[in-house]
């Protein structure tokens, strides 16, 4: 006699299980993400039977002959970057953005691309009908490329349509989180279904060496929506980050067992869909005020590319009791911090001033040389002296105020002088090739010294 299915309750945010509803997670802390779903039917694929005793495999040494990764080229080279060379055959990728940031384009473009040289691009949409696709190909100048599409969202049909015929050489699902399969008695979206779904798929992207791409749906803290396992799943994640504001979109890679992690890849949203951009750092500093003081230039790294982005600072009287202090792109924690230096370690407070820091063109900064940019921006604000435009910033500040050394060094300093910039305020550590550049080079041991250049004596 079969077992009858239990219910339980799934947490749609952490994954934890409860036998009982309750209005707060237990496991992450979240109101009112438990979800009642069957506990009796298992996943399509999961291996899990009473009947089966499993088979004994052939254990091997990590001696052996290993070969280069093959690659499937995308034909857009700042997707290839961020892949690390392209798409690997039987790997399964993740990728993460807003709505309407520009995910299902970029995909389009790439299946077509692919489809133009010969290979089988399979496009599933679940959010979409076939007639919409249709108009965005029509949009973009693609609807004559060789796309396979459908507007499908049952996971057995999806298998089945991609078991008919040869494999295909990429797999989009868009999105994941719209498909369901039949031995599931839930929702489709549910942290079940959602598992049930990536685990088939991988395993049969694995068995055919498909490249398969699954577009995942963001909560509104930014991270992608469902179990985290899906994410450990995937070989690579990718977030497609940016403003609605700005017509530039970054690619960032968060996790990639193919290639180097925290890799960007720049676009433009153009008429046409979106359009690479090949100098990311001309982009990003365009349309600068040279007289306004309160901007700074730093220079960047972003996995191994260099970046050089404007950050901007607002420093004015506060009639509030509680001045306000709002950060775009940058860290408030890093902010706060970084005040706090300016006031113990080089005299100069803030506290009864509104703050405001943002880095142009709507890019997100998370490494820590930014730190000395950030003060630059600070000091030049609050004195009303503007910054040499011909000038770069980077490094790290402790909080004793000694400014520490960076990684990449030489790297920075190269990409500055390439494009203009005569000078550079740089830790006082750190090894750089002095006879390779032409840079004017101002090494700065404690953010007193920057300070004190600010200061009316001066």
């Amino acid at each position: 006699m079969a077992k009858a299915a239990k219910s339980q309750f799934v947490c749609q945010s952490c994954g934890a299980v409860a036998s009982r509803w309750a209005g707060k997670c237990a496991g992450c802390g979240e109101w009112n993400t438990l979800v009642e779903e069957q506990s009796g039917a298992l996943a399509p694929g999961s291996g899990l039977s009473s009947t089966s005793k499993g088979r004994v495999i052939q254990l091997e040494s990590l001696k052996g002959e290993t070969r280069d990764t093959p690659r499937i080229h995308t034909g857009v080279e700042e997707l290839d970057r961020v892949t690390g060379g392209g798409f690997v055959p039987g790997s399964a990728l993740l990728i993460g953005g807003e709505p309407g940031i520009g995910k299902s384009t970029l995909l389009l473009q790439v299946a077509a691309a692919i489809a133009n040289k010969g290979g089988r691009a399979v496009y599933f949409s679940g959010e979409e009908a076939v007639a919409q696709v249709r108009l965005r190909a029509e949009r973009l100048d693609l609807a004559e490329c060789p796309v396979e599409l459908a507007a499908e969202t049952n996971l057995a049909n999806i298998l089945a349509t991609l078991s008919d015929g040869k494999p295909a050489d990429l797999i989009i699902i868009d999105s994941i989180q719209t498909l369901w399969a039949d031995a599931l008695e839930a929702a489709p979206g549910t942290v079940s279904q959602v598992r049930a779904a990536t685990q088939s798929l991988i395993r049969y992207a694995k068995h055919t060496g498909s490249a398969l791409i699954l577009v995942g749906h963001v909560t509104k803290e930014g991270s992608i929506a469902g179990p985290k396992v899906i994410e450990h799943m995937v070989d690579t994640v990718l977030y497609f980050e940016g403003e609605r504001g700005h017509a530039f979109r970054i690619l960032r890679t968060v996790k990639n067992r193919f290639g180097p992690t925290n890799e960007i890849g720049v676009f433009e949203m153009a008429t046409k869909g979106l359009r690479e951009v090949k100098n990311p750092s001309e982009l990003f500093l365009g349309d600068r005020d040279v007289d306004a003081p309160g901007a700074a230039v730093f220079a960047g790294m972003e996995g191994t590319r260099p970046l050089l982005v404007e950050i901007q600072a607002l420093v004015a009287p506060s009639p509030l009791g509680n001045p306000r202090r709002a950060v775009i792109g940058w860290d408030t924690n890093r902010l706060s911090m970084l005040l706090a230096v300016l006031d113990a370690r080089c005299g100069v407070s803030l506290a009864q001033c509104d703050v405001y820091l943002n880095v142009a063109g709507g890019m997100k900064i998370n490494e820590p040389s930014a730190d000395l940019a950030a003060a630059a921006a600070l000091l030049s604000s609050f004195s009303g002296v503007p910054l040499p435009t011909d000038r770069v910033f980077f490094g790290e500040i402790s909080l004793s105020g000694a400014i520490r050394a960076s990684s990449h060094m030489p790297t920075r300093l190269k990409e500055a002088e390439k494009l203009g910039f005569a000078s550079a305020v740089i830790p006082a550590q750190g090894e750089v090739d002095k006879k390779a550049g032409k840079l004017k080079l101002d090494r700065l041991g404690h953010l007193k010294l920057l300070a004190e250049a600010f200061s009316p004596c001066k």
